[in-house]
């Protein structure tokens, strides 16, 4: 009898056994809720929606300021005094090194790269027209200003790569025109020039 006792004392109980697994799957259940609870932060990543990226630059580490003009087909315009135009956004107006100070943990650091660029973010029908305009001048020489066009969606195609010289402060080029028809394809690339820019920013 002292020996069946014995034995029966080293066998496992089969209320513990369970007990011990309904604790162990609480606590993995509990784990996995917190990890989705607290996702990991994605720092930095940011996803801009755009059909097309029009940039424009021109020699780094000068003063000269020089403006992005864009009209889309129904005659709105981004510039700098208007930097949201329909479907188009001005993401930064450029004005050499007047603004390229950026703060780096508290030092200020200068940015010497002279860029400006332009973002369309749905595509209508019609003539898209991009300028460029000398709007202030360091010096009184003329500044080459290379312009890009870039289509996103749905494949990466670039429609317009160049550069053109603004020779003097108020000349205002067309750098390129493009029309989108209405199955999203782009046609009659051409550089025929029209004046974007109202008289008093000339």
């Amino acid at each position: 009898m002292a020996m069946f006792r014995q034995r029966r004392s080293t066998e496992q109980d089969p209320f513990t056994d369970l007990l011990f697994n309904s604790l162990l799957a609480f606590t993995f259940l509990f784990l996995v809720a917190i990890m989705f609870l607290n996702p990991p932060a994605k720092q930095g990543i940011i996803d801009p929606k755009a059909e097309v990226i029009i940039t424009m630059q021109w020699p780094d580490n000068t003063d000269d300021d020089i403006d992005l003009w864009v009209e889309d087909p129904k005659g709105r315009i981004v510039w700098f005094k208007n930097t949201e135009a329909g479907l188009m956004h001005l993401d930064r107006d450029d004005r050499g090194m007047a603004n390229d100070m950026i703060l780096v943990d508290g030092e200020k650091i200068a940015n010497p790269l002279n860029q400006e660029v332009v973002t369309i973010r749905g595509t209508s029908p019609g003539e898209y027209v991009v300028n460029t305009h000398y709007f202030y001048a360091a010096s009184d020489l003329p500044v080459d200003v290379e312009v890009k066009v870039v289509r996103v969606n749905p494949k990466l195609e670039v429609i317009y790569y160049g550069t053109l010289r603004l020779p003097h402060v108020g000349n205002e080029r067309t750098a390129v025109r493009f029309t989108v028809t209405r199955d999203g394809s782009i046609i009659n690339v051409n550089r025929r020039y029209k004046s974007l820019a109202p008289v008093e920013a000339l």
